[in-house]
């Protein structure tokens, strides 16, 4: 059990670093540059780090794709 603890929680962990610079990097890529969205997401992002990323990931998440959605050629 100990073993697999040992193994376990590193990756875990660099699971959840990779969640958070995708979503860092996606936030700096995509999000439009209207008034201060993006420094504010990138600021949430950065100073809470999993946490923050998650929650950018569940307020943007659906509206990216209703974007999508609307859109005739689908880009």
């Amino acid at each position: 059990m100990n073993a697999v603890m040992e193994l376990l929680v590193p990756l875990l962990a660099l699971c959840g670093f990779l969640f958070w610079l995708w979503m860092l990097i996606d936030c700096a890529t995509n999000e439009s540059n209207q008034g201060n969205d993006r420094l504010v997401w990138v600021v949430i992002i950065i100073f809470t780090n999993i946490i923050g990323a998650f929650i950018y990931w569940a307020v943007r998440q659906p509206q990216r794709e209703e974007q999508l959605a609307g859109r005739p050629d689908g880009e």
